[in-house]
């Protein structure tokens, strides 16, 4: 089964890749890696959510939020691969959590994420992870994710 097939399953249609906030590009292609820069959970444009984990926004919401940042992580490497079907596994996803103060479930909000990648992948799926709380990210999002993937 390809990639596209196991997305429309899952009721999953891919967005054009976000526009850049800064001057970067949303994936870049190295060698047989693909790396994205950090996925916000935007829809049409729009923050899902604002806020820190733990006060204004909930775990839950939160882990929501990581999944919407991976299906834009793979957006922005379909752009530049053209195919999903050529990822041959996801390698590592970074995620970086707006916490408030106390707040240490980070793992939990990032598994919306991590639970995406293998839906969609499969064993391919499974990845090396790194959950990071922090004070803030860009546009007040709550969860900001990172992947890299291998190619072929």
């Amino acid at each position: 089964m390809g990639v596209a097939q196991r997305l429309a399953e899952l009721g999953i249609e891919l967005p054009a890749p976000a526009a850049p906030v800064g001057s970067y590009a949303p994936a870049v292609l190295d060698g047989d890696r693909v790396h994205t820069s950090g996925q916000l959970p935007l829809v049409g444009g729009e923050l899902t959510a604002t806020g820190l984990v733990g006060a204004e926004v909930t775990p839950e919401d939160a882990a929501a939020c990581a999944r919407t940042c991976a299906v834009n992580a793979l957006a922005a490497i379909a752009a530049v691969l053209g195919d999903l079907d050529r990822v041959e596994a996801v390698v590592k996803v970074t995620g970086f959590v707006a916490s408030a103060p106390g707040f240490s479930g980070q793992p939990a909000v990032l598994n919306g994420a991590s639970d995406l990648l293998r839906e969609v992948f499969g064993e391919a799926g499974v990845h090396a992870r790194s959950a990071v709380g922090v004070a803030a990210l860009p546009l007040g999002a709550p969860v900001e994710v990172e992947v890299t993937v291998r190619v072929r």
